[in-house]
């Protein structure tokens, strides 16, 4: 009985040097492929944030522009209201309205940062026929994202 064991024993073989090498070259080359579109999605996701915080806050600048009539007593987020739940302000990531008439706004919103330092900035300009126009700046560094030909 214990000459099959150790006969078992010594027949098992493990992976050779080769395979072992081979397997960690596939696997780096998987992840240099996968890499570089993940981050790509990343950008994209923070750039979706940014438009999303920016088309909130236009409906919510509406809503008061219901209630008061006037765009200038709607442009700061005291006067939207503490319930907003979006971040105001002008950091990467918040959101605020830059400028408000009495039958204009405009609203500005700013990506958070991506991971080379840069970041998009996201415009919703309320004109006086009623027209929103959306455009977009790219950061000095990162022209890809959500921000492409400067419209969104």
């Amino acid at each position: 009985m214990f000459s099959s064991l150790a006969l078992r024993l010594r027949s098992r073989r493990g992976f050779t040097l080769i395979e072992l090498v081979v397997t960690v070259l596939l696997l780096t080359i998987l992840a240099a492929i996968a890499l570089p579109a993940y981050l790509e999605h990343q950008k994209k996701g923070k750039d979706s944030d940014a438009e999303s915080n920016a088309r909130n806050l236009v409906s919510r600048v509406e809503l008061c522009y219901a209630t008061e009539e006037n765009y200038t007593n709607c442009d700061t987020n005291e006067e939207l209201g503490a319930d907003t739940n979006l971040p105001y302000g002008t950091a990467p990531g918040q959101v605020s309205v830059v400028s408000a008439t009495t039958s204009t706004f405009k609203v500005t919103a700013i990506s958070k940062a991506q991971s080379d330092g840069s970041n998009h900035t996201y415009t919703i300009d309320h004109g006086v026929s009623g027209v929103n126009d959306r455009t977009c700046t790219a950061g000095s560094t990162n022209k890809k994202g959500g921000c492409r030909s400067g419209v969104w």
